[in-house]
């Protein structure tokens, strides 16, 4: 077998991690592992010029992830995340963490992305993101 079938081999087998996002306002999910609740960093929906935006735009990442707290609860949730997700990896299930905001549309969905980014550029894992609530009433 050649170094990149392997390669492949290892990345299909690897723990699956899925980030998503959510609003509180539209219900809490059942289906996660762990949930953070990140309703104490700042908010974008009260600055005009963000608030038709989502967390996917770079005005509303940078308000949120760029912060002291956003700077600080990811340089601290991101080792964290590694410990679980490599005890996890030896059951062989799949990791859920769902990150919520009020709304689901800015913070959460600012922190998943981050998150993703800096897990899959670190990790061996499998991180798919994805954003529950993002199209639909913020808060």
């Amino acid at each position: 077998m050649d170094s990149e079938s392997n390669a492949n081999q290892t990345d299909s087998s690897a723990l699956r991690i899925f980030l998503f996002s959510f609003g509180f306002k539209h219900g809490v999910p059942v289906d996660a592992n762990l949930l953070f609740d990140i309703r104490f960093l700042p908010n974008p929906y009260w600055q005009e010029d963000l608030r038709p935006k989502s967390g996917l735009e770079k005005e509303v990442s940078t308000y949120v992830v760029d912060s002291d707290q956003g700077r600080e609860f990811l340089q601290l949730l991101v080792p964290l995340l590694l410990s679980v997700a490599d005890g996890m990896a030896q059951t062989g299930r799949e990791l859920r963490i769902g990150i919520g905001c009020t709304g689901g549309r800015h913070r959460s969905v600012a922190v998943v992305e981050a998150l993703a980014e800096r897990l899959g550029t670190v990790s061996q894992f499998n991180i798919q993101p994805f954003h529950r609530d993002i199209d639909k009433n913020g808060g």
